[in-house]
């Protein structure tokens, strides 16, 4: 296979997001790729329009305890609870891999308090490697850090003090589902400096063994991902959009349930500049490379020669 970036020649899929420069509109969703390594053993990841890392904490977390995933109807649940090396191991263990991708690599970043997110963020915003950083807000399955993903004012409250640390990376926030009304999450994260959204993360949801009366994970609840919230994701994006995102000019990047490259076009029709790819990476490591290929394929038979040219243009 080779290590080309995927690209065709009568057609141009790079975007530009929030200043970074991108290949191709696909990326990795947080957490479905471990820190890097993990995945290229499947997959060339330097054929990503951007590569997101798994959450990183200030200190390091072993996570829920198991069952910790299960399967559902159209997707999956997991209350892996960000488990993760803690920035001090990040740095030294595994940045040195990302340094190599020669993609975009995008940090996802979560914490208990504003403090530590400030403390994660400037650490890296000095990395040159690291071109955004993606604000874990809004994961359902760890009850510290929610309120900041649920509730408009504490949302600004943390981007605001973030924004002044953050310099060079972009500062990327991933808006929660969880919400009566998303538009509210995505104006306060944009008036107090978000450079990119990330729509959505996964839904609240629960399984149960109708044999023990139990739930089905530890933790009782977890994030609902898959096809089963295609729907809901595609709303939000576009909600998102047309109701704030378009006339702030702030890029989307529009996940929830993206399996294929018709996936990918409805997102971007819907307003999104890129898509990421998380639950689907556990069926084929290499669905990425599978939707550019498929994105060139039908920007060809449509008579485009930019993917940028489905961007917002849902009629």
């Amino acid at each position: 296979m080779s290590g080309a970036p995927v690209q065709d020649q009568t057609v141009d899929l790079s975007v530009d997001l929030a200043g970074m420069r991108l290949a191709n509109p696909v990326m990795t969703a947080s957490g479905t790729s471990g820190f890097g390594p993990e995945h290229a053993e499947h997959m060339d990841l330097r054929r990503l329009g951007a590569f997101v890392t798994k959450a990183v904490s200030p200190e390091a977390r072993k996570g829920n305890p198991p069952e910790r995933i299960v399967e559902t109807r159209g997707g999956m649940l997991n209350a892996i609870g960000l488990a993760n090396v803690g920035l001090e191991r990040f740095v030294s263990d595994k940045i040195p891999f990302l340094q190599t991708l020669g993609v975009p690599v995008i940090v996802n970043v979560v914490g208990h308090s504003v403090e530590d997110y400030q403390t994660v963020c400037r650490r890296l915003d000095a990395i040159d490697c690291v071109a955004g950083l993606e604000l874990n807000v809004s994961c359902p399955n760890v009850a510290d850090g929610l309120e900041f993903g649920t509730d408009p004012r504490r949302l600004a409250t943390l981007v605001t003090a973030v924004r002044r640390d953050v310099r060079r990376a972009r500062l990327i926030v991933k808006l929660s589902p969880n919400v009566t009304d998303i538009t509210e999450t995505a104006r306060a994260a944009i008036d107090s400096g978000a450079d990119a959204l990330s729509v959505i993360n996964t839904l609240y949801g629960m399984a149960v063994n109708v044999e023990t009366w139990k739930p089905m994970l530890a933790n009782r609840t977890g994030g609902l991902s898959g096809p089963a919230i295609k729907p809901v994701a595609l709303y939000m994006v576009h909600r998102v959009y047309t109701r704030v995102a378009r006339d702030k000019g702030v890029p989307i990047i529009g996940m929830g349930g993206i399996t294929d490259w018709r996936d990918a076009v409805e997102f971007l029709l819907a307003g999104a500049t890129a898509v990421a790819v998380g639950t689907a990476l556990f069926v084929d490591p290499q669905t990425p490379i599978h939707i550019c290929e498929g994105l060139a394929a039908y920007l060809q038979r449509r008579g485009l020669t930019s993917v940028r040219d489905l961007i917002g243009k849902l009629n």
